[in-house]
Parts: C-alpha cells; structure tokens; sequence
C-alpha cells in the first residue's frame, strides 16, 4: 500500500495513522510535524464520529489528485478518544445512515480506485460495514 504522503501510516497490517506526541508536554496532534518536537505516535485504529458534513464539489487541482470524475463523498471529523480527532473520508455508508457518535475503524482507501497504482488516503467505515 503507497500512502499519500510519507508517514501516514504504519507498516503493520492492518495499518495505523501516525500522529505525533510532543516531547515536552505528551500532547498529540495529526499529522506528525516535522522536527525534533514531536516523536511519531500510532494512533488508535478505532474511533467515534465526532462530526462530519459531505463534499458535493471537486476540490481544485493543485492540490487535489484524485479522479476527473468527481462523486461526493463524506468527510469524517474522527474522535480517536484520548488521542486527537482527525479528518478522513467516511466510506461504506449513505448520509442518511451516518450518525454523530457512531463507533468507526479506520479503513485506507485508494483516492483513485481506478489507477494503475492508486496512492490510499485515511479513511473510516462504521465497524458494523468493517470486513
């Protein structure tokens, strides 16, 4: 699986996202900044949905990547308790089935299904659609 960007996600299977903890204070943020500050942290792999609203529009490119033919997707503010809420695509899931509060896993996704050689982004799926 080609992440992308660098450091996304770990090498284990089923991969995690890597977040960052600050060396000085424990506190960890999404994505792992650069520097000496912060260490590289995996981040739960199981979370809860904190909020979430659907992209209707194709993002410009730069710096969108993805497919000419756009379709809407769900964007996904994920609470991974005790850690931090990251933003990733909702998959597997109508908007009208979507709930606040919903228990999810994070399930990376190809950006475009249909590439010789897909890069995955972050993504999450209600653990109840998780194969």
């Amino acid at each position: 699986m080609r992440a992308i960007a660098e450091v996304l996600f770990t090498e284990e299977a089923p991969p995690r996202l890597i977040g960052g903890r600050e060396r000085a204070s424990g506190r960890i943020v999404f994505p792992c900044p650069p520097g000496d500050a912060f260490e590289p942290f995996p981040l739960a792999r199981d979370g809860v949905l904190w909020s979430w609203t659907v992209q209707r529009f194709r993002p410009k490119t730069p710096p969108y990547a993805g497919p000419d033919a756009f379709e809407p997707w769900i964007v996904a503010y994920v609470e991974l308790p005790g850690q931090v809420i990251v933003e990733a695509r909702l998959v597997d899931l109508a908007p009208e089935d979507v709930r606040i509060g919903m228990s999810v896993r994070l399930v990376p996704v190809p950006l475009d299904p249909q590439a010789a050689d897909p890069v995955f982004i972050p993504a999450f799926a209600s653990k109840g659609h998780v194969t």
